[in-house]
């Protein structure tokens, strides 16, 4: 089972250290919050685990239903886009006025994994191939793929979300600010991709 579990860690690490929304998230969360890593790992947990269940339960098929693929990417794409746009918006706020997204990590940490597409489809395909290699090893084995891979999560994003809150003192208002316009772009970005994707399957 180790040689499993390592493989786990590997695939998990190389996963997580990919840019993506819930990196721009840490970034503009960790602003206020030395902790806003280990929150938003907290709210990816909640999706994360039941899906874990569910695929060792066999009902990953599902997800890979191209309809159901198709609502996925272009409700979560949209969704991803208004956070973006909502940050694009607050991006003043909160380097001149000290406010704070109107949402904490925690749910920062849920809406981030819900919304992605591609974060359902890394688990009905990468995911489902670990987790079926662990079902010899039973009940014991899938919690410990499961500790495993949500380690890699909340020690990555708690260590940048350490270092951005550290190192924000050096910053300029205008890098802030630009900081934010940086997170947002990249939210709207990744959404505006989500959603070609979610029609690409379709045509």
């Amino acid at each position: 089972m180790l040689a499993i579990l390592a493989s786990v860690f590997v695939i998990s690490l190389s996963g997580v250290l990919q840019p993506g929304i819930m990196l721009a998230m840490v970034v503009a969360k960790s602003y206020k919050s030395p902790w806003a890593g280990a929150w938003i790992a907290l709210g990816h947990a909640v999706i994360e685990v039941p899906i874990i269940l569910l695929i060792y339960l066999g009902f990953g098929r599902f997800f890979q239903n191209t309809i159901v693929q198709l609502v996925l990417s272009i409700l979560g794409g949209g969704m991803i886009i208004w956070l973006g746009v909502a940050m694009f918006r607050a991006r003043k706020a909160i380097v001149l006025q000290g406010k704070d997204l109107p949402y904490n990590a925690f749910t920062a940490g849920i809406l981030t994994s819900m919304l992605n597409p591609f974060f359902w489809v890394w688990w009905v395909t990468i995911g489902s191939m670990l987790v079926m290699r662990i079902t010899d090893y039973g009940t014991g084995g899938l919690i410990a793929l499961t500790i495993v891979h949500w380690l890699c999560d909340l020690i990555w994003l708690e260590l940048l979300s350490v270092l951005v809150y550290r190192t924000r003192a050096l910053w300029g208002r205008r890098l802030q600010e630009w900081l934010f316009i940086g997170c947002s772009l990249l939210l709207a970005g990744f959404g505006v991709w989500y959603l070609i994707s979610g029609i690409r399957l379709v045509i």
